[in-house]
């Protein structure tokens, strides 16, 4: 599987260096309110997903305080809308170097999940030679703490293990996805975290303690997220409200384009396809994976348009980088406008799918050519998009952007 993704993404990069020129600015647009827009969107999406993912720990508390059928699905649902405002900061990765830096504690996947409790071998595709495969922590002397779940990521120099963030949460309250049905995602029961003779597969207790510490630690990185873009502090926000103007808006495209080509059309998608493998698809044990596709293509949408609806429904706005663009070349504004409404329809069609049973997993099938083809209409229109991006920064006097390398954009 790693081979596959080395390839694919060779495939979709290109070895583009940023370079820039200087930014004309038009009378009535002001670069500086581009900026604030961008920060405020920031914010709020992640005071957006820190505020769900607390939502999710008090569901999660009770459900370890009580283990039913009804509050392991309330738990679930928790999971799930909490999954739908963090989709939309995937953006502001790879551009800002602490989103960049502290989102594989909070996001990373795949996971070779035997590292963290019993899996069934026979249907447990895990990283070759990976040690620690089916270490199974929980069933360990190891005390379950914070600490512990950190000391797991990359483990052994492997990328597939991975102890904390969403995915493990994940894990822990799916288990894993066989695809008797297809249209089934993960069956832990809640037995698994039930008292004394009730647990199933041993080690309730234990497990309990990990979901908990996960959860928990969760819950902290977002807040501590949440404060770095907050206003009236000493933090990333005012840094980079503090930098150069052309270096913010580069900042701004090279995000978009990152996360629009390589990791989202390409990490994301197709190494999915390719490998026909559910074990690289986003959110494989609850099969939530067309929405975090869904709402990745927001994200960037949110930060063009200069618009972002928060969970309560009230909307972020401001001057937008359509605008500024618009006031240089009006019509490749327009067109990129247009390319990314046309991808969230794209997207959106692999989410009305799912809804109708069709998962992720079952439309990357070989013998699916429906499917295949709207996963394959997907990329294309990602990719597509992502050609206009480069080309308003080119209009917006940034030659060219990298999309490669953290060391490009700093601090």
């Amino acid at each position: 599987m790693q081979r596959i993704r080395q390839l694919v993404s060779a495939a979709l990069f290109g070895s583009l260096l940023a370079t820039t020129a200087p930014l004309v600015q038009a009378d009535t647009i002001s670069t500086k309110a581009v900026m604030e827009t961008y920060v405020n969107i920031a914010h709020a999406s992640f005071d957006d997903a820190l505020a769900t993912a607390k939502i999710l720990q008090d569901k999660i508390n009770a459900f370890i305080a009580n283990p039913s059928a009804e509050t392991h699905q309330a738990a679930k649902d928790a999971w799930l809308a909490a999954r739908i405002p963090y989709g939309q900061t995937e953006a502001f990765r790879f551009s800002n170097k602490n989103v960049d830096e502290w989102e594989g504690q909070v996001n990373a996947w795949p996971l070779d999940e035997g590292l963290i409790d019993y899996v069934k071998q026979d249907s447990y595709d895990h990283e070759e030679g990976n040690p620690f495969a089916s270490a199974n922590i929980i069933a360990g002397k190891d005390p379950i703490n914070v600490e512990l779940l950190k000391s797991l990521n990359e483990k052994g120099g492997s990328e597939a293990n991975v102890g904390t963030g969403y995915h493990a949460i994940e894990f822990l309250l799916w288990g894993q996805d066989f695809n008797e049905n297809p249209q089934d995602a993960g069956k832990r029961p809640h037995t698994d975290y039930a008292k004394a003779d009730a647990c199933t597969n041993g080690n309730c207790e234990r497990r309990a303690e990990y979901l908990k510490a996960a959860t928990d630690l969760l819950v902290a990185d977002l807040q501590t997220m949440a404060d770095d873009w907050a206003s009236g502090k000493e933090n990333y926000r005012k840094a980079f409200l503090a930098i150069d103007e052309q270096e913010a808006v580069r900042r701004m495209l090279f995000g978009m384009g990152s996360l629009s080509l390589g990791e989202l059309a390409g990490e994301r998608m197709n190494v999915a396809l390719l490998a026909r493998s559910q074990e690289d698809e986003h959110s494989c044990f609850s099969d939530n994976t067309h929405h975090d596709i869904a709402e990745n293509a927001r994200s960037i949408q949110n930060i063009f348009n200069g618009t972002y609806t928060r969970t309560n429904g009230t909307t972020v706005t401001g001057t937008s980088l359509a605008q500024l663009l618009a006031a240089k070349d009006a019509k490749v504004s327009e067109t990129l406008v247009g390319k990314l409404a046309d991808t969230q329809q794209k997207v959106e069609a692999i989410v009305t799918a799912a809804k109708n049973g069709e998962h992720f997993d079952q439309q990357i099938t070989a013998d699916n050519k429906d499917g295949n083809k709207r996963i394959k209409t997907a990329i294309a229109a990602l990719r597509s998009q992502t050609g206009d991006i480069e080309a308003a920064a080119k209009v917006l006097g940034i030659d060219n952007l990298n999309p490669e390398s953290s060391d490009s954009f700093g601090g």
